[in-house]
């Protein structure tokens, strides 16, 4: 019996050394494979410190080498030196120079997301959706966002060439626009004519979005619905999203993201402190609506909490964090990609409406013109308007609310207050 027993020990200590050795065998051989990579890296630094026809500082070198790493990660992801690090400390509180876009790359073509509300690009016509392939006489072919960025910023009152590809265009489009302080007004709320109804509108979502939308609802009285228009939204801080979901939906997860980290695998949860649970809810989607436009309109469609009209949106569901390496430089890095309550994913997918409605005007009945052929009157009404703005004072009191007549030039805010009458037949 001592002797089974004897034998029995030798072989467990015998296994036991064998696993130690295998388990010090792989990481001897793990330590060993990044050692070969990092040997790899600095001979490549080395050779183009040599060799290379300009001569480069090694700090120069290994910069370049950062951006091309985190470039070829994703789309998102880059390396920020000071002067982008602190370009975006401006742009998330709200206020920063240029022509007022955003852009992505989608199919590794730099894509405008969304022109913001009132700025240059917008009043010059830019669309979501349009490709920019030159910025002045550069293409913007291989172009990473934060150099296109870069070279559409400027002083206020200069001027930038973007050569446009327009979806139905037969040729590229240029656009001569002048540069501008931008100051984002990232919500505003108007009373709808005839109607207890609030057109709710956000453009972007800065530090400030939840705040600023509860102030704009307590102006009114009293509301039978309302309309949230997200369209052309390019997204923005995640908190935000969060906390203005918080405000209509009752219980139930908002959003969750998922990475390899289990640090970064996070559900936002409805806090229950939602003043306008059971109002009547449209929300205004399109494919400039993207990244924390996604998250609010599919939380909502997902809680079933309102209805979803319009058009596809643009599919940004990925989550980047900044990562300071420096005092003035930090890395832009993708961690974790959204999903949406019911699991599903936004990322290149995004989120489709319950009620699909194409832009344009409401087509007169009466009257034999298309939307197309309505789309090149409202442009005409919109030239003489202009012209004419100076003499009509009421055009400035009719900013308070949305009038029966605006609501005939966009068929699907038509559309949506159309189901909010449902909603209250209902």
């Amino acid at each position: 019996m001592k002797q089974f027993e004897f034998k029995r020990i030798f072989y467990a200590l015998l296994m036991s050394l064998f696993l130690v050795i295998g388990f010090q065998n792989a990481a001897f051989a793990e330590d060993e494979s990044r050692l070969d990579a990092y040997n790899k890296l600095r001979k490549v630094i080395g050779t183009v410190e040599k060799y290379y026809v300009d001569e480069l500082s090694l700090n120069e070198i290994v910069d370049k080498a950062i951006d091309g790493l985190l470039s070829n990660l994703d789309a998102h992801s880059a390396y920020l030196d000071e002067k982008k690090f602190e370009d975006l400390k401006i742009q998330t509180d709200g206020q920063f120079g240029g022509i007022g876009i955003t852009i992505g790359l989608r199919d590794n073509a730099l894509t405008i997301i969304a022109p913001i509300e009132g700025t240059p690009g917008d009043k010059a016509g830019l669309k979501s959706g349009d490709i920019i392939l030159k910025i002045n006489e550069e293409s913007t072919l291989n172009m990473s966002i934060d150099d296109a960025v870069n070279r559409m910023r400027g002083k206020p009152n200069t001027k930038v060439q973007l050569t446009i590809v327009r979806k139905n265009e037969s040729k590229p489009l240029i656009f001569d626009i002048v540069r501008d302080n931008i100051k984002v007004e990232s919500v505003y709320a108007k009373g709808i004519e005839e109607s207890n109804y609030v057109y709710l509108r956000v453009t972007s979502f800065d530090k400030n979005v939840s705040k600023r939308v509860e102030e704009e609802l307590k102006k009114f009285k009293t509301i039978d619905g309302i309309v949230l228009d997200l369209r052309n939204n390019p997204g923005g801080l995640l908190n935000q999203a969060v906390e203005l979901s918080d405000l209509f939906i009752k219980k139930g997860i908002i959003v969750s993201q998922k990475g390899r980290i289990k640090d970064e695998n996070i559900v936002y949860n409805a806090s229950n402190r939602t003043p306008y649970a059971t109002t009547p809810l449209v929300v205004l989607v399109n494919n400039g609506s993207a990244s924390a436009s996604e998250i609010v309109a599919g939380a909502i469609q997902d809680n079933k909490r309102g209805v979803l009209v319009g058009e596809g949106t643009f599919g940004k569901g990925s989550v980047q964090v900044i990562l300071p390496t420096e005092k003035k430089e930090a890395l832009r890095l993708t961690i974790a990609r959204y999903y949406l309550p019911s699991g599903r994913t936004i990322q290149a997918v995004g989120v489709t409406p319950d009620i699909e409605v194409a832009p344009g005007i409401v087509p007169d009945e009466n009257s034999g013109f298309s939307i197309k052929e309505a789309d090149l009157q409202k442009h005409l009404e919109g030239e003489l308007a202009k012209v004419e703005s100076s003499k009509d004072k009421k055009a400035k009191d009719a900013k308070n609310s949305i009038t029966h007549q605006q609501v005939l030039q966009d068929i699907q805010l038509k559309s949506a207050i159309d189901v909010l009458k449902i909603f209250k037949v209902l």
